[in-house]
């Protein structure tokens, strides 16, 4: 019998070694972190002032928590949304936490590793989080053929976006997503446009903009911080460093089927075994689907793959 590894409890909210809010900080400021400096975050208040405080030591804050801060000590309040990831190395990292949107951003050059799309929409479903794609770099050659290809595969499961940073069309729809005051972030492979959208996005931003290596047709990181940014429709958006790399931390393999682009459409038939991870198991909605044709097998495949590496997470940093 197929078994995943043991669930890890949710991270809803953090201070120092997870220890509740003191009671003194009930009448703190309240504030927003918008950028992460190692030692120290920049926190905006209400009245639109920002100031930097100094983290005590093991305290933890990221882009997006919302803080309360009296004097020159800080507290974190209880967060959902929260975007993790782990780094080739091992380790656990939270990118940001309360939002509400995660803009996963691809390119006709340079292409992402396989399976990062995928790994991005399980990630964000699994924090609460609603993913959409954004092909940048329309108007270089293959910008067509592979938006219509990426919209056959993804376009049931969210939005796909076509967008050019370089001629600034397309950008509207993001702002659209975000509108009203919604916090989303930008992940993708370096290289991608990333900054190059948000600059699109907030023209005043000028954000440093990398180079591709013509050798290994690979980007540069151009972000070496989480930083927010507000938008013109009223939205928030955190630029984030490039990730070569897009592994799921807190996600389980008996839940990825749940979470998969592509899956919405079979899982809420059930299968006969809950432990089912719809390899090979009798009585399987997926496997069902695949048979009669209402799942593609390079889907099934890829979701495959992504089992494979949530049982053996090491395989990815090799």
């Amino acid at each position: 019998m197929a078994q995943g590894r043991r669930k890890k409890p949710a991270r809803l909210g953090r201070n120092v070694e997870g220890a509740p809010l003191p009671p003194d900080f009930e009448g703190g400021r309240p504030g927003l972190v918008v950028a992460h400096h190692g030692v120290a975050v920049l926190v905006r208040f209400e009245d639109g002032n920002e100031e930097q405080i100094w983290l005590q030591p093991k305290q933890r804050a990221v882009v997006g928590d919302r803080v309360r801060v009296e004097g020159d000590r800080l507290a974190v309040d209880p967060a959902r949304g929260v975007l993790r990831r782990r780094d080739p190395r091992g380790r656990e990292r939270t990118i940001a936490t309360n939002l509400e949107g995660l803009g996963i951003v691809v390119a006709v050059e340079p292409r992402e590793p396989p399976g990062y799309i995928d790994r991005g929409f399980v990630i964000a479903r699994a924090a609460g989080i609603q993913p959409f794609l954004v092909l940048n770099k329309t108007d270089l050659d293959e910008g067509g053929a592979l938006g219509t290809r990426l919209e056959e595969i993804y376009a049931d499961s969210g939005p796909v976006l076509r967008v050019s940073a370089e001629r600034a069309e397309g950008i509207e729809g993001i702002a659209a997503l975000l509108a009203g005051g919604k916090l989303g972030a930008f992940v993708g492979p370096s290289g991608v446009g990333k900054s190059s959208l948000l600059n699109a996005l907030v023209p005043d931003l000028d954000l440093r903009v990398g180079e591709l290596n013509r050798g290994s047709g690979k980007g540069t990181h151009t972000t070496t911080t989480a930083t927010l940014h507000a938008l013109e429709s009223g939205g928030f958006l955190v630029d984030t460093a490039g990730f070569k790399d897009f592994i799921a931390v807190d996600v389980e393999p008996l839940e990825a089927a749940a979470f998969f682009p592509g899956f919405e459409s079979v899982m809420g038939e059930g299968c006969r075994f809950r432990d089912c991870l719809h390899r090979s198991e009798p009585g399987c909605c997926v496997l069902a689907a695949l048979e009669s044709g209402a799942i593609d097998e390079r889907r099934h495949r890829a979701y495959r793959q992504l089992v494979e590496e949530l049982e053996n997470p090491d395989t990815l940093r090799r």
